[in-house]
């Protein structure tokens, strides 16, 4: 039950853990929309590109707002959790239930997880994993990744260079996973099953813009240093691979 045709798009929900600042939602209206762009623009850049809709068959839910809204997981292939603002390791009721409904995949082996940001943390997290501020401190902006030989095999990639928005962090390694991608600030930076679960610390859906926003937002909030904002803001329009990594999701879909 609940499976499809091989040739048919995956049954993909994304799992929105906040709503985007101003900006960006006036655009998006919501992360279901941004990663909806991040799919569009990935399959437009494929060698052969080929439409959307031919790929992934796209639902969004906002979980915060309604902590009920799940889809029915014989209608879905697939889940990708967001990012977010919020602390996966917190345990208000939505993130609890976020957490659960995870593990449920993960443990029910079908559907397949995707985590960005917030997302890896909560998947780190239903695996059993620790998770907690990074004493080493803020990733922002346009980030170079050390890649695993798997990193590379998966990514496609000999090195990695995507946005970073974060503090949180997975502090351990769930058992089991495969490790792909590190930084000096971060070790865990992506976990890979095949078949069962691929995650990243940071935002390949993130454009230039939206970061700049996210920025300034975070530094006149008060929220991050002028030296990080500077230091971000230097490298926001940096050369990053977040079609790359959106295209190795897909693969992961389908493969």
């Amino acid at each position: 039950m609940g499976s499809q045709s091989t040739n048919a798009p995956i049954r993909l929900a994304i799992l929105e853990a906040d709503t985007p600042i101003p900006p960006i939602k006036a655009k998006y209206q919501s992360y279901g929309g941004v990663f909806t762009n991040m799919f569009k623009r990935a399959c437009a850049s494929l060698s052969h590109p080929v439409s959307l809709d031919s790929q992934l068959a796209l639902s969004s839910y906002d979980i915060v707002s309604d902590p009920t809204a799940y889809p029915d997981p014989e209608t879905i292939d697939a889940i990708l959790i967001t990012g977010s603002k919020y602390n996966a390791f917190d345990d208000d009721e939505w993130i609890v239930r976020l957490v659960e409904f995870t593990k449920s995949c993960l443990d029910g082996g079908r559907i397949r997880v995707i985590g960005v940001c917030f997302g890896h943390q909560i998947i780190g997290r239903a695996l059993g994993a620790e998770l907690g501020r990074n004493t080493r401190g803020w990733e922002v902006s346009v980030v170079e990744h050390e890649l695993t030989d798997d990193g590379k095999r998966v990514f496609g990639l000999e090195k990695m260079s995507i946005h970073q928005m974060h503090r949180d962090a997975v502090l351990s390694f769930p058992p089991g996973v495969v490790q792909l991608a590190k930084t000096d600030v971060c070790a865990n930076q992506a976990m890979y099953v095949p078949g069962r679960l691929i995650s990243v610390q940071g935002h390949p859906e993130f454009t230039e813009d939206m970061v700049r926003e996210l920025l300034n937002m975070r530094k006149y909030g008060g929220i991050i240093t002028d030296e990080i904002y500077q230091g971000g803001m230097n490298r926001v329009g940096d050369r990053q691979d977040g079609v790359a990594v959106a295209q190795a999701f897909l693969r992961f879909l389908h493969g």
